[in-house]
């Protein structure tokens, strides 16, 4: 009895120092300046309750218990038909497609990487993302389908990120050809593996892409930024799911969570928040004020700036989680609006080719 308490107070303790030392730097100092709204919360259109509503619906159906499971009711809620070219390719055992409208350059590209807490989500289930990003930009869009947990841990998504950057760069649509300009885009966990993969290739002397886009990026893995908490009541997509594993000790939770990421939770690899955010290609973050990655997107954008970056943060107020793959919402179209002004601006030599 005495052996089995001296070896579960070992454990303990040793969780403790795991989780202390692999504890989120102060990044409160990034809390300010406040950006301004997009429009006014009154504005929000009312097609934004019908978007709520089905949220609600997805998440009152009982909890999937396997995997598999899981991504079929993603795939079956979040994917949208679009009327566009999808052209499948594979990138060294990685699948992907590439999805190009009639106005496609396929020297001009842009790399798509879709969010889903890195278990779900495919191309498919972002085509509308990718589709109108294709229409509006003239840009070849490249989305891949990279390894996901639990079958992998967090660092292969990121190698699959960084084998795609790398790839888009020599290969286009119609096979191995230069790329004349490269853009990054991705939401929710993929905008953290686009802000990372930006990093990775300025320290690995890659070519640096012309621009980065991230919806609603998560850009602290040990989810210590304030609007976590706060905004947990006020997030109806992410909130009731992820809001149960803040009730976990953040201590515990770093230490456990170190089994299926393959790196420390405060690694900059995993939280570009925490990296060096200097001469990193221009970026544009998107975001909601009432969902719980807001202080994620804002103290990066903050950092970045202080520190020599350039970043531009767009904030919207009462917004879902990426709400700019809901079709049906204003909002959605304002924001490609931005991100095809965003584009444009990097690439002066197009023209807007906006539908």
């Amino acid at each position: 009895m005495v052996t089995t308490l001296i070896i579960l107070a070992l454990l303990f303790g040793a969780l403790v120092y795991l989780g202390l030392r692999w504890r989120a730097p102060d990044m409160s100092e990034f809390d300010s300046p406040e950006p301004n709204l997009m429009v006014p919360e009154h504005e929000i259109s009312d097609a934004h309750e019908a978007v709520v509503a089905r949220l609600a619906d997805y998440h009152r159906r009982p909890r999937a218990t396997d995997i598999a499971t899981g991504r079929q009711r993603f795939e079956e809620v979040f994917s949208i038909e679009v009327d566009i070219e999808i052209k499948p390719v594979e990138i060294e055992g990685m699948q992907a497609e590439w999805v190009m409208a009639e106005n496609s350059n396929p020297a001009q590209r842009l790399l798509y990487i879709h969010g889903g807490a890195f278990m779900v989500g495919s191309p498919r289930t972002h085509r509308y993302i990718t589709s109108e990003l294709a229409k509006r930009t003239g840009c070849s869009v490249l989305a891949i389908d990279y390894r996901k947990l639990p079958e992998h841990k967090t660092i292969h998504c990121h190698e699959d990120a960084r084998k795609a950057y790398s790839w888009i760069i020599e290969n286009g649509p119609d096979g191995a050809a230069p790329t004349a300009s490269l853009f990054v885009a991705g939401d929710s966990a993929g905008g953290n593996l686009t802000l990372a993969v930006i990093a990775w290739a300025r320290d690995n002397a890659k070519r640096a892409a012309e621009g980065a886009i991230a919806l609603a990026p998560l850009t602290d893995f040990t989810m210590s930024s304030p609007s976590w908490r706060k905004n947990a009541a006020t997030d109806p997509f992410l909130g009731p799911g992820i809001g149960r594993v803040l009730k976990i000790p953040a201590f515990l939770r770093q230490a456990l969570g170190r089994i299926n990421t393959g790196l420390p939770s405060n690694h900059p690899h995993l939280s570009p928040l925490f990296g060096n955010l200097d001469g990193l290609p221009p970026t544009l973050i998107q975001v909601s004020q009432h969902e719980m990655l807001y202080d994620d997107a804002k103290r990066y954008a903050n950092k970045a700036n202080k520190t020599g970056g350039k970043v531009t943060l767009q904030v919207w107020p009462k917004l879902v989680h990426v709400f700019q793959g809901f079709g049906d919402l204003p909002e959605s179209d304002q924001a490609f609006d931005l991100m095809t002004d965003f584009i444009m601006a990097q690439t002066p030599g197009q023209s807007d080719v906006a539908a």
